[in-house]
């Protein structure tokens, strides 16, 4: 079949098949998986339909794809975590985005040949693959397949305005903050903690995502810790002040030092440092 899986013919019963290229670890898990990744409960009118759509496992540092590379599946992640970039001429490697469980990677080669960006794993990770070619093929169909398609691209979509919101803010410590709101909204989707958390990323990796220096993300997680926003050890983070890093996120045009208002009432950012605390990690 060559670089491709195809639903079989047998509407009863749909299985794939894929190319190395694709998949290397030839697992395969069933519709019903998929729902239950995607937060959906499998219903009565998917119980007829058999899927097997393959898993792809990846370690870290290893790519899902390569910029320039041929667009031949889209990805669910089914674990772990993985960076999106671009490399512009000089080299500069620009950091898109991050995505974890239950989000679709790759969808955004669907209208041309080839992939626009890079997806890279940044620790244990697996994926679930759907190859480009089966999104239109003209035989038996999966209704549900479809609907979670459709479903995940349109979230992905309305995570892509994410990157033009960080870009918004002027000062640096807001940029971060709406980072780590951002990804405190995402890990509560994923059932995990919203306010305790293992960075996955390198502060270079969170540099290069929200356009600044590798010294002013630096500068910055001391900055909101000195708040009293957050507290900080290596790659472990606890919000400490959800309510008040909020508000600093919502300063789009204002510098980092300027007094905050909730609900119309001044709210000092500058607070003392709490003492430190036991932090735990959250599974991706």
């Amino acid at each position: 079949m060559g670089n491709a899986f195809r639903l079989q013919a047998d509407p009863a019963r749909m299985t794939v098949s894929a190319a190395p290229s694709v998949v290397r670890s030839g697992e395969h898990c069933s519709m019903a998986e998929l729902q239950q990744l995607m937060g959906y409960e499998p219903g009565a009118a998917s119980a007829g339909e058999v899927v097997l759509l393959p898993m792809r496992r990846l370690h870290a540092g290893d790519s899902l794809y390569h910029e320039g590379a041929p667009a031949q599946a889209i990805y669910f992640v089914r674990a772990g975590t993985f960076k999106t970039y671009r490399t512009a001429e000089d080299g500069y490697e620009q950091v898109l985005g991050f995505a974890g469980r239950a989000e679709v990677l790759g969808f955004d080669s669907v209208c041309m040949d080839r992939h626009p960006t890079a997806a890279v794993a940044l620790e244990e990770s697996s994926v679930y693959v759907v190859l480009v070619r089966d999104l239109f093929t003209t035989g038996p169909r999966s209704p549900t397949l479809d609907r979670i398609v459709a479903i995940a691209v349109s979230r992905a979509l309305t995570q892509r305005g994410d990157l033009a919101d960080l870009m918004a803010a002027v000062a640096a410590e807001v940029r971060l903050a709406r980072f780590l709101v951002q990804l405190s909204k995402r890990m509560a989707g994923c059932g995990q903690s919203p306010r305790r958390f293992h960075l996955r990323m390198s502060r270079r990796d969170i540099a290069s995502h929200l356009g600044v220096a590798h010294e002013t993300v630096s500068r910055s997680f001391s900055a909101l810790a000195g708040w009293g926003l957050v507290q900080v050890d290596n790659r472990e983070v606890e919000i400490i002040d959800m309510e008040r890093l909020t508000v600093l996120a919502r300063s789009t045009r204002g510098t980092a030092d300027e007094p905050r208002r909730v609900n119309g009432s001044p709210l000092s950012l500058v607070q003392p440092a709490k003492q430190p605390r036991s932090m735990c990690e959250a599974s991706p």
